[in-house]
């Protein structure tokens, strides 16, 4: 078997591999798709940080991030190795076997830099989103807009393609443009807001944490997460832990079976998702309605405007919008190279 060592994970282990035993812990870690060389990692671990980066943002998706770092169909693959063998191993003790079976070795480097980018940014994006929002919105607008150019040059036959990226942009306008509603508390519904929350993380142009405002939910799970220990809080987030989990795993199958034997259409909703989700990210903006949630004031309805004069800060904010979109290809021309290099020396070996 030929080990995979590029920074995007890939190989899966044979069964016939998996099933030898005993295995050691280095040979299962071995099995485990993903980099190899440390070098490798790092880049990873990178790509990852620039995910997390953009979690961070309200409306602005992990998942555009995977595409553009090229990364995207070994996320969801190593998301849907967590599968009923791996259950098996796991209840059966096997440990070795489970991990030969996952896909850690491209996650952990992946979360790793995720969790690093939510914890060193989280302050400092939620400043930049306060104090300079239009800047910063800005900023994302160019990369969205330049990632909407990437991920539809994969978009192979337009025609067959052209009504669901229409249904896409339909969709996803509609999703960034809806008030947050009063619902229920009721425990089936915690773990419904988990499933939906997390499955749009790994979907570009739609936000996780957006949705779960739109679900009136957003204050009740950060309130939770915010004091752990009092009273409730406990239940709610295993409720939607929960809930993340079933729709983590249920739904990266479904989306890796549409990406194998309809990856044209697929290609053409997610990008439809992206281009209509630029409406939150327009950087202009006129506040409708807003609400106090936990402590802090919140805009809940907002409409998209044209600046009121085009002065200096009118025109950084553009200049922002083309450093935006230039990062993009940037970033692309760099996870090209980086795979092409690590390709030439796996050949060489």
């Amino acid at each position: 078997m030929q080990e995979d060592h590029s920074g995007s994970g890939g190989v899966t282990a044979g069964a016939d591999e998996v099933k030898k035993a005993p295995l050691t812990w280095a040979e299962a870690w071995r099995l485990s798709s993903g980099p190899a060389a440390s070098r490798d990692m790092a880049v990873l671990s990178a790509k990852g940080f620039c995910m997390g980066a953009a979690d961070i943002i309200p409306g602005v998706s992990g998942g555009t991030i995977a595409f553009v770092t090229g990364i995207y169909d070994n996320l969801v693959d190593a998301i849907a190795s967590f599968d009923a063998g791996f259950v098996r191993a796991v209840l059966s003790l096997n440990f070795k076997e489970a991990l030969a079976r996952s896909h850690l070795r491209f996650l952990l480097p992946l979360l790793l830099g995720i969790g690093t980018a939510i914890v060193s940014m989280a302050k400092l994006m939620h400043d930049l989103m306060e104090h300079h929002p239009v800047p910063t919105w800005s900023l994302f607008f160019g990369l969205i807009a330049a990632s909407i150019i990437y991920i539809g040059k994969k978009i192979e036959h337009w025609p067959s393609a052209a009504p669901l990226l229409a249904l896409g942009i339909a969709g996803a306008y509609i999703i960034v443009g809806l008030i947050p509603v009063e619902t229920p508390d009721a425990w089936w519904f915690i773990i419904l807001c988990g499933m939906i929350a997390i499955c749009a993380m790994i979907l570009p142009g739609i936000s996780g944490s957006f949705l779960l405002l739109i679900l009136g939910k957003y204050a009740y799970v950060t309130g939770a997460v915010k004091e752990p220990f009092a009273a409730g809080s406990i239940q709610i987030l295993l409720l939607f832990g929960l809930g993340c989990v079933v729709g983590i795993t249920s739904f990266s199958r479904l989306l890796r079976f549409f990406l194998k034997h309809y990856h044209n259409l697929t290609m053409a909703v997610l990008t439809g998702f992206m281009i209509g989700a630029m409406r939150k990210v327009w950087p202009w903006k006129e506040t409708i309605r807003q609400e106090m949630i936990n402590g802090k004031m919140k805009t809940l309805e907002e409409a998209n405007i044209l600046p009121a004069s085009f002065d200096s800060s009118v025109f950084f904010a553009i200049f922002l919008m083309i450093v935006g979109f230039l990062a993009v290809f940037i970033l692309e021309r760099f996870s090209e190279a980086s795979f092409e290099e690590t390709s030439k020396n796996t050949d060489n070996m």
